[in-house]
């Protein structure tokens, strides 16, 4: 069986005209090629990113739809979390969090990029995020949103990358002053169903992905 360098400098070499031996040792010597080429610390790379992105993203949607399973995934149950105007361990933080105070019956994180450092097993990783929150004031309900980055350190274990310490900082704020409601319709137009209205708890999206949406 002749080797890949002998066969490739045959002029008018064409496959068709191979011998079935010649043609196999191609296929084999160009795959063997190709493997080497591969960057394989760039892929491993590559992956642990886009684990560590899930992972963000997995928290934000935990966050908005209080859903303590979605946030338990996130975090490594020894973890610490500093908002600035709360911080605690994974318990207290939790609690904080789910089922959340009535007051704030609605809000939405919208990611941007992230920053991601690999150091090993350990990653730091700075998260823009805009997020809006929607709060009952009692006589009445105000909307704000809010811009800042979360400044989250993760941890692989046993090939799992979760969120060991979060610190978030406050890049700007904004009160956008008296709600509307929304609950039935939008722009003058009436929604067709009660659904199509977000909500903390209860919302449709929940048995979307649980397959069960009508």
């Amino acid at each position: 069986m002749r080797v890949l360098s002998e066969l490739v400098k045959r002029p008018g070499l064409a496959m068709d005209t191979m011998s079935p031996n010649d043609a196999t040792c191609i296929n084999a010597a160009w795959i063997r090629e190709r493997i080497m080429d591969v960057d394989l610390d760039g892929l491993a790379a590559l992956l642990d990113r886009d684990k560590i992105r899930e992972c963000i993203i997995g928290l934000a949607r935990g966050e908005d739809r209080r859903d303590a399973s979605m946030i338990t995934k996130a975090y490594w149950p020894d973890s610490i979390t500093d908002y600035g105007v709360f911080a605690g361990n994974f318990d207290e933080y939790l609690a904080w969090v789910v089922p959340g105070s009535p007051a704030i019956p609605c809000t939405q994180h919208v990611l941007g990029q992230s920053y991601i450092q690999l150091e090993g097993d350990t990653a730091r990783a700075e998260t823009q995020v805009i997020s809006y929150h929607r709060v009952n004031m009692s006589a009445e309900e105000r909307d704000t949103c809010i811009g800042g980055r979360y400044l989250d350190v993760l941890e692989r274990r046993g090939g799992e990358w979760r969120i060991a310490n979060r610190v978030m900082l406050y890049d700007w704020y904004q009160e956008f002053g008296l709600s509307i409601d929304w609950s039935q319709g939008v722009m003058g137009m009436a929604f067709s169903a009660g659904h199509f209205s977000g909500r903390a708890h209860g919302d449709y999206s929940i048995k979307f992905f649980a397959g069960s949406a009508s």
